[in-house]
């Protein structure tokens, strides 16, 4: 990075660190800046005299005069004003020598880490809240892999908890009602059908809590893979999948491997044994236990005293798995924050048994209706089916208004980008420590800040290209002067400081928050500078700074798991 090379330069000089050194919140105070507080204080300095010494040193420094034009002290900073062209040629230069890899960071040394989210259940609803989850895993795997690491994509399915149990027992009750018939046609139904029927059962319940027995059984004869309830569970199950898959498909998110708990809860059975028999685990009441008060980690059941087992035994099972077959160094669980105080419990029981085991939790907040928070116990959900309905629908009136002339494939196909973006980026635009409130008007709105304004600056941006000439690396890049020229260029550098950042804190909405500025910078400098109402020379090398934002965009939209659309 050209940016990058001047830090380290300036950083040799000075003997600061690269990453000392800050960007000034106007271009009008310098390209750079250094905050000299700390190195001040190692030297016993005031730091507004240090900045006067400093800056004398170094605009007498020839060897700096083809990078920088100047140095001012500002109180107890260095500004740095660098040589526009210089800047210029060297920022788009990289960009496409670079291109699809440019930004990638090499903090990760291609470290093996497992991924695992979208930790859906069967026999429930897919809904807007699993939504933020897939989106939110998926796109920093997809950042993390940029970033050097060897990020594994993986789901862990809960296939065989008590939920289903419930699921099936409302189901069989419910064979004749005529809602259950008509809606167990397509993938999409059957998905549908079975949220509602967990849905029917827990209110069921809560009315007459003694029929709670005969989930218990129905759940022991699945456990015993046998009977007619383990034949209906088979069949469901496979609803279910089909039902997932046809979701991950849609919006293109694949996994390495997907786990069941089906599939693992047998060698969890033989952990908790082995546990039990090494006092990590303990009986009481007939129900088996970690017991982890003395660490401040309160009480974790593992297996319910009617002997059905609770979550953590396939969990336990799977972690161990994990780290045995793929070799990894961490397994990071992406689960909503709820779950914080059962992974600490889960590493703690790891720990306690000698198992190296580098667990964590990446939590996020819930996502919220106007109406107050979402339960697929009570049904007050937006279903996935629901939600892109509706973002579709209003994306292809908005083309379709749009663009009379096209076909229907061009109207239906753009609508699609359009629809999927928005939603992808409406989960990742906040951070996943603040709950989202989700507004299907805001998510659509083709102005502010949301993916519909990103994806229609990079088709004007596209456009633009399109009407100019196309060999722009004969350009002569020495010919941008335009103040906000400069001021793009070094934004562009600053896509690889968002990707560190976002990559060490696992946070999509920095990678979200820098596309949408440099979106606003690009429509800003679009509107004032003529860039193709120039002389032949000076569009060419304005075409080339706008190729170079394109490859931008598209680098951080792919990051995010959205498409970059030509036209819209």
């Amino acid at each position: 990075m050209y940016l990058e090379e001047i830090k380290n330069k300036l950083g040799e000089i000075l003997g600061v660190a690269a990453l000392d050194f800050v960007y000034p919140p106007q271009i009008e105070m310098g390209e750079l800046s250094l905050p000299l507080f700390a190195l001040a204080k190692s030297r016993g300095l005031n730091p507004v005299n240090l900045a006067q010494e400093l800056s004398q040193k170094l605009n007498n420094d020839i060897n700096l005069k083809q990078y920088i034009i100047e140095v001012r002290a500002v109180g107890p900073y260095l500004n740095f004003y660098l040589q526009t062209e210089s800047l210029l040629a060297g920022v788009i230069n990289d960009i496409q020598v670079n291109g699809n890899n440019f930004g990638q960071q090499d903090n990760g040394s291609n470290n093996g880490v497992m991924v695992e989210y979208s930790n859906a259940n069967t026999h429930k609803e897919y809904h807007i809240g699993h939504l933020r989850n897939l989106f939110y895993g998926d796109s920093v795997t997809k950042i993390l892999n940029f970033c050097n690491y060897h990020a594994i994509p993986v789901s862990y399915i809960n296939d065989f908890g008590i939920h289903v149990a419930k699921t099936l027992w409302a189901f069989q009750k419910g064979q004749n009602k005529f809602h259950y018939q008509e809606l167990s046609k397509s993938v999409q139904d059957k998905g549908y059908l079975l949220g509602q029927c967990y849905a029917d059962a827990n209110r069921e319940l809560t009315e007459s809590p003694e029929k709670k027995d005969e989930i218990v059984a129905i759940m022991k004869e699945i456990e015993s893979r046998n009977g007619v309830n383990y034949k209906l569970w088979e069949d469901t199950r496979a609803w279910s999948i089909a039902y997932f898959d046809a979701i991950y498909k849609h919006f293109n998110i694949q996994f390495e491997h997907i786990f069941y708990e089906s599939e693992v809860i047998d060698d969890g059975l033989r952990l908790v044994q082995e546990f039990l028999n090494k006092g990590i685990f303990k009986k009481s009441q007939g129900a088996i236990i970690a017991d982890l008060e003395k660490y401040d980690l309160g009480v974790l059941p593992i297996v319910r005293s009617d002997g059905t087992a609770l979550y953590p035994v396939a969990d336990l099972a799977l972690a161990k798995k994990k780290f045995n077959d793929y070799k990894i160094e961490e397994s990071i669980y992406v689960v909503d924050i709820r779950q914080g105080l059962y992974f600490k419990q889960l590493a703690k029981i790891f720990e306690l048994a000698g198992e190296k085991t580098r667990i964590s939790h990446l939590g996020y907040d819930f996502v919220a209706l106007k109406s107050g928070m979402m339960s697929s116990r009570s049904g007050n959900v937006i279903t996935y089916n629901q939600v892109w309905e509706e973002a579709y629908a209003r994306a292809e009136k908005e083309v379709a208004s749009r663009h009379e002339d096209w076909t229907e494939i061009q109207i239906k196909e753009t609508a699609n980008s359009l629809a999927i973006a928005a939603l992808k980026f409406e989960m990742l635009k906040v951070s996943a420590d603040k709950v989202i409130t989700f507004d299907i008007d805001e998510a659509l709105r083709f102005e502010g800040y949301t993916a519909a304004y990103l994806q229609y600056s990079g088709a004007r941006l596209a456009s633009i290209l399109r009407k100019g000439a196309s060999n722009v690396k004969k350009a002569d890049l020495s010919l941008l002067s335009h103040v906000k020229e400069k001021s793009l260029a070094v934004f562009l550098e600053r896509f690889a400081d968002s990707v560190l950042k976002a990559g060490e804190q696992k946070d999509p909405a920095v990678i979200s928050r820098y596309l949408f500025e440099l979106a606003q910078q690009f429509n800003d400098y679009y509107h004032e500078v003529p860039v193709l109402k120039a002389e032949a020379n000076l569009v060419l090398a304005r075409l080339a700074l706008l190729q170079a934002i394109q490859q931008v965009f598209k680098n951080g939209f792919s990051l995010l798991g959205i498409n970059y659309l030509e036209e819209m």
